[in-house]
């Protein structure tokens, strides 16, 4: 197990048993990208925040600098010797991620057109190919345009990450993985979740780029 998910168990001993389905989680989120595919992330209310949360960490340094390969820097200054200086200079590696709650034009006309409980499931649809992965946030497990998405994700053969709170509800039934904390009350499952996420999303980046 990477350092970042020993130190998470060392601060939040609740979480413990948990250290299987951790190890398990941050391989495929590093599988994913290192295959150069996509992370597509969603959740509701406070899960929906988690989620621009995670990509936010993912899109640009968490805590290691990700300076830009150099053939990409050399491209940047050949196309203008100014401008590419500046930008080959400042821009930073990403890791591939969507937040799906963040499309407020896509998500309210396809509400009001087909059906407001699939909305994750199109973009699903749109963004993610076989060997993606969606990770789908449910507090109860249970939200059914979470659950929908992760069924669709499925049968386009994407990975599936789940976080859910005790009980894992019926997200779980479709997850490659699961990470079910060991509280219920919605507030507190979701102070569980941001330390899991951001334990993960370092492992990630000290994989990569460390």
């Amino acid at each position: 197990m990477c350092e970042s998910l020993k130190v998470l168990l060392e601060r939040y001993p609740q979480l413990e048993g948990m250290e299987g389905d951790l190890a398990a989680a941050s391989a495929l989120l590093l599988k994913t990208v290192k295959a150069k595919k996509i992370i597509l992330v969603a959740g509701n209310g406070g899960s929906a925040a988690d989620s621009e949360h995670i990509v936010g960490e993912l899109m640009k340094s968490f805590v290691l600098p990700r300076p830009l390969d150099e053939a990409l820097k050399r491209r940047l200054i050949e196309v203008d010797p100014a401008l590419g200086t500046h930008i080959a200079a400042h821009l930073q590696q990403g890791i591939s991620a969507i937040c799906l709650s963040s499309h407020t034009a896509l998500t309210s006309a396809f509400a009001n057109d087909v059906d407001s409980a699939l909305s994750y499931a199109q973009q699903v649809v749109g963004y993610g190919s076989e060997g993606a992965l969606f990770w789908g946030i449910s507090t109860s497990g249970n939200a059914q345009n979470v659950v929908q998405a992760a069924v669709a994700a499925k049968a386009m053969g994407m990975t599936v990450l789940g976080m859910t709170g005790q009980g894992g509800g019926l997200l779980q039934t479709y997850c490659d993985v699961c990470l079910t904390v060991p509280e219920r009350e919605t507030f507190r499952v979701q102070e569980l979740h941001l330390p899991i996420y951001h334990a993960l999303c370092i492992a990630l980046e000290e994989a990569l780029f460390g």
